[in-house]
């Protein structure tokens, strides 16, 4: 199936490693052009040499909780690409522990964060004829998990932003959607860290998936790039849950 994105200017926070590293790739294979950041330099810089030959892809150091940062950011890649079509908001604090500081991080980086990329990219969405918005949420968005809390509520507070986004902009033709994952295993990530410093949750997480095993992040980018491609034209105000069946809840 061609999603149409050849050519579409897509921009993705925390694009190095796991889901938004794969996320990027993801683009980068149906033709779109990519900028993405991250805050660690070292790691901005291995990754565009690991995207070399793939497709056009710009990395950027920035701190997405820095406001202004986070938008001098978007508007230097509108001005180099010539536009934007696509943001995809994928950076979590991963702040789960219940304290004072993590409150304030999973609201001003989860939250905030893709608060302030819609509102910086959105002059130039509402140009675009495929104009989508995409956050990144979790299943303990959805329902009570280990990690509700900061991160869990920060995640719901996500979900209820991108639907009413969804209905304020759909008389523009501004698409806006969530992906939820369930837990997704990558080398360097929380569920590898975990499965070596817990290894008693690790195994109570994995015996929860029906599959027998967690997700992997081009499992999660897969359905990402479909939401965000002209082909979803009809898909507004959706949150779709990438889990593996791991979640009991019904979605009405």
């Amino acid at each position: 199936m061609d999603l149409q994105l050849s050519e579409k200017r897509v921009l993705v926070t925390g694009g190095t490693r796991g889901i938004g590293r794969a996320i990027v790739e993801a683009f980068l294979d149906e033709g779109a052009t990519v900028g993405y950041c991250a805050r660690d330099a070292d790691a901005v810089t291995t990754t565009q040499e690991g995207l070399r030959g793939r497709g056009p892809a710009t990395g950027s150091v920035v701190d997405v909780g820095d406001a202004e940062a986070l938008a001098a950011w978007v508007d230097a890649c509108a001005q180099a690409m010539g536009g934007i079509d696509v943001v995809v908001a994928n950076v979590s604090a991963l702040a789960i522990p219940d304290t004072e500081e993590n409150w304030q991080r999973s609201l001003n980086v989860d939250v905030m964060h893709t608060v302030r990329l819609v509102r910086a990219a959105m002059p130039h969405l509402e140009r675009s004829d495929a104009a989508s918005i995409i956050a990144i949420s979790s299943v303990s968005g959805r329902e009570s998990d280990f990690a509700s809390g900061p991160y869990g509520t920060a995640k719901t507070a996500i979900v209820g932003y991108i639907h009413g986004l969804a209905f304020q902009l759909a008389d523009k033709g501004i698409r806006a959607n969530t992906v939820s994952p369930g837990n997704t295993y990558f080398e360097g990530g929380v569920w590898a860290s975990i499965e070596t410093g817990d290894p008693a949750l690790f195994e109570m997480a994995v015996g929860l998936n029906p599959t027998g095993h967690m997700g992997t992040p081009a499992e999660v980018a897969a359905p990402v790039v479909f939401l965000a491609s002209p082909v979803a034209s009809r898909i507004s105000g959706t949150n779709l849950v990438v889990d593996g069946a791991l979640t009991r809840g019904i979605q009405l």
